[in-house]
């Protein structure tokens, strides 16, 4: 009963922290809490279900923690070296394939530990786990959250659209990926446009690399037009260089010609939730969506926005990472 009362806490937590600011990581963690107290009242009382259902229940239980780090270790093993196939070497589209071999890593070493009783093994496997045990925790907060928050109500009173650019190919076209933003953005603009009154007006944001002949916001812009959306509606906002900077600069344009206005931000569906942190930190009125992906690029895109989400806590969780791996030495010693 105790853990149901916990587990209703924290949903209630839950629901007013959505209805305060939906754009917040707390959020994600209450719900995380909600859902684990939730499991462990449910498993807590299992011995009083019907006969044969208690052994159901642990048998799947049991399969899940046995097969499931295997099956997961090996999906991402092969989604990343799919995506090294299709998008290259870069640091950043080998997190997946890093991900599943440090899990397979892990695996080794716990049973290592188990086999050769090594004290020195069974410390380090045990605090490894319990570090793994916190970040998996968070991860699947993320997740499980940022599902939600891609399917929430999109505010019908917006007065802009705000798309993020995401780089060009070649130096001056659109690529696929951007494109997916533009046309999301186009609808939304249209969704907008068709409730009355005063005309929304869709702002291309991303400046100028140095491997780029022109600005992102020109590349989008120049998309939408060719494609038929009227030229007087777009804005372009075309000095940002990073995600923080498009926000900060669309604001500026957003006050210099509606004061107090708010927006719709477009990015791809992977980084709508850290966006819609980074919008809250600038002071942007304005919800995130998110615009579709190819499945192989979403495992590696989501681990990288969780470990941006996750040093952008740095004090917090390093700390409680910290915390872990001096019980485990602690441990060590007292044994």
């Amino acid at each position: 009963m105790f853990a149901f009362v916990v587990a209703a806490v924290f949903l209630l937590l839950f629901g007013s922290g959505v209805l305060r600011d939906r754009r917040r990581f707390g959020n994600a963690v209450y719900l995380g809490l909600a859902v684990t107290f939730l499991g462990i009242g449910l498993l807590a009382g299992i011995d009083d279900a019907p006969p044969g259902v208690a052994e159901t229940v642990m048998v799947v239980v049991l399969l899940v923690l046995g097969l499931g780090p295997v099956v997961l270790a090996a999906l991402l093993c092969a989604n990343g070296a799919k995506m090294v196939r299709k998008e290259g070497r870069r640091p950043a589209n080998l997190l997946a394939l890093l991900a599943g071999l440090g899990m397979f890593g892990v695996m080794a070493l716990t049973v290592a530990a188990a086999v050769t009783r090594s004290r020195v093994l069974g410390v380090i496997a045990g605090t490894t786990l319990l570090v793994l045990g916190y970040v998996s925790f968070l991860f699947l907060c993320f997740v499980g959250y940022a599902f939600l928050y891609g399917r929430m109500r999109i505010r019908r009173d917006a007065d802009y659209v705000v798309v993020l650019g995401s780089g060009l190919i070649g130096g001056r076209r659109v690529p696929p990926l951007l494109a997916s933003r533009l046309d999301r953005g186009r609808q939304v603009y249209e969704r907008l446009a068709a409730r009355g009154g005063d005309a929304p007006v869709l702002i291309t944001s991303g400046g100028q690399g140095p491997d780029e002949e022109l600005p992102e916001s020109h590349a989008m812009a120049d998309y939408l037009v060719d494609g038929g959306f009227p030229a007087e509606a777009v804005v372009r906002e075309d000095r940002s260089r990073t995600t923080e900077e498009n926000m900060l600069f669309s604001k500026e344009l957003m006050e210099r010609d509606r004061p107090g206005s708010s927006c719709v931000i477009v990015t791809n569906n992977f980084h709508a939730f850290r966006a819609a942190l980074m919008a809250r930190r600038a002071g942007l009125d304005g919800h995130v969506v998110g615009s579709p992906t190819a499945a192989y690029f979403w495992p590696s895109a989501t681990i990288r926005e969780f470990a941006a989400v996750f040093l952008q806590y740095k004090v917090v969780n390093l700390g409680i990472c910290l915390m872990l791996i001096l019980l485990g030495f602690l441990a060590w010693l007292v044994r």
